[in-house]
């Protein structure tokens, strides 16, 4: 019972009200990430850094969100949303509020840890408390949809706060900038519910399945199909962020014109995330996947080749399309794979991928651009991204459940 689950807790506020408090907190972690994700290469690259430093650099936004999501979600589940929430601006804030103090790269690399741990773990506390405002799939389906929309703002606003403040005052008044924005989530916890676990919802009780247990999830051909492309879902939008950077500096952007780029990604995407809800009953998951990935791709190879702002604004407004319109039919296609009693599970190891590969990746592309250049990262990850759009294909129409693992 809903009242059961809020026993001895204040009422809640309106739903929409609710939900409003999410948003906005939400979008003051992500935005404070996503500016400090060009804010920082920007820095490093102004100090003659090479590509490989700026991948470290950029890696390490990811350190401790891999480390710290299971933690995390326990965290969640045991206190409610509010204090993992307040915990999570307090971590963000201070990791912008140590790039104000010292611009050296050990002191940036701590920065992007903190920031990072802080927008994922308030991303934790965000979706179990809106999954369990719905009280219908229909409703949840709304919820959802409006959540989706926070990464999207927050990439728009992060990106044009820090690049307006580095062209007219500096980057370390754009690092102060972005540190006030999880403030704003602080301010914004105030009115978000107050809520408590279910009663003997005890993490870690006797009978629970082991952790490990979900990597057996692989052994199913959709699946794992599914778990690759939320890889390159994550990889792709990392290769963007590390390369756009440098592409942009090599082409002579302004630190404006290069957030301004970056920025027509995050439109684009939040507005197929608002048009999918009205069309999903007429698409097909694995074609709207197999559809978008081969189309990232084609713009992932053109990229290297462009010398225009407005050219490259245009490029990553598609890109923005192509993975705004993919994540819903990504997580349709998960639930339906998975075995209802195992959906938890599979979306636990689809956060552990997406960690996985913003840990990884953003050093990865560091050495090959230090090798190649920046040209080699856009097209390799375009030929990677046209093997994902065959795997695509290659989902059972519906997806099949998990019974026996099925052929590769």
């Amino acid at each position: 019972m809903r009242s059961a689950d809020l026993a001895g807790a204040p009422a809640r506020p309106p739903l929409g009200l609710t939900l409003v408090a999410l948003v906005v907190a939400q979008i003051g972690l992500h935005g404070c990430l996503n500016g400090m994700r060009m804010t920082v290469p920007l820095l490093a690259l102004s100090q003659d850094q090479g590509a490989a430093v700026i991948g470290l650099l950029m890696a390490l936004f990811a350190v401790f969100p891999f480390l710290l999501a299971i933690p995390a979600g326990r965290l969640v589940d045991r206190r409610g949303y509010r204090l993992p929430a307040r915990l999570a601006a307090l971590l963000a804030f201070f990791g912008a509020g140590l790039a104000v103090v010292s611009n050296h790269p050990l002191v940036l690399g701590g920065a992007a840890a903190l920031t990072g741990a802080g927008s994922a773990v308030g991303m934790i506390a965000l979706q179990r408390t809106a999954g369990r405002l719905a009280r219908g799939d229909a409703e949840r389906l709304r919820i959802f949809s409006w959540v989706a929309l926070a990464p999207s703002v927050a990439t728009f606003v992060g990106p044009m706060l820090a690049g307006a403040l580095i062209d007219h005052v500096g980057y370390r008044t754009a690092f102060a900038g972005l540190a006030l924005l999880p403030l704003g989530s602080l301010l914004a916890t105030a009115w978000a519910p107050v809520d408590a676990p279910k009663p003997g919802a005890v993490v870690g009780r006797a009978g629970a399945a082991p952790a490990g247990n979900a990597w057996s999830l692989l052994g199913h051909a959709d699946l794992r199909r599914l778990f690759f492309i939320n890889w390159l879902i994550a990889a792709s939008w990392d290769a963007h962020a590390f390369a756009l950077p440098i592409l942009g500096h090599q082409r002579g952007l302004s630190a404006s014109a290069i957030g301004t780029v970056l920025a027509a990604y995050a439109v684009t995407s939040a507005a197929v995330r608002l048009a999918i809800p009205l069309l999903a009953e007429h698409l097909q998951p694995r074609l709207v996947m197999a559809g978008a990935l081969a189309l990232t791709a084609a713009v992932f190879g053109l990229y290297p080749w462009l010398d225009s702002a407005w050219a490259m604004a245009a490029c990553a407004g598609t890109i923005g399309i192509g993975l705004g319109a993919i994540q819903p039919a990504v997580m349709t296609s998960l639930h339906a794979c998975s075995p209802p009693e195992r959906q938890g599970e599979a979306l636990g190891l689809r956060s552990t991928v997406i960690h996985f590969s913003t840990l990884v990746m953003p050093i990865s592309f560091g050495a090959v651009g230090s090798l190649l250049g920046v040209g080699p990262v856009f097209w390799l990850m375009g030929t990677a991204l046209t093997l994902g759009s065959w795997q695509a294909l290659r989902l059972h129409r519906p997806p099949s459940p998990l019974t026996e693992p099925s052929a590769p």
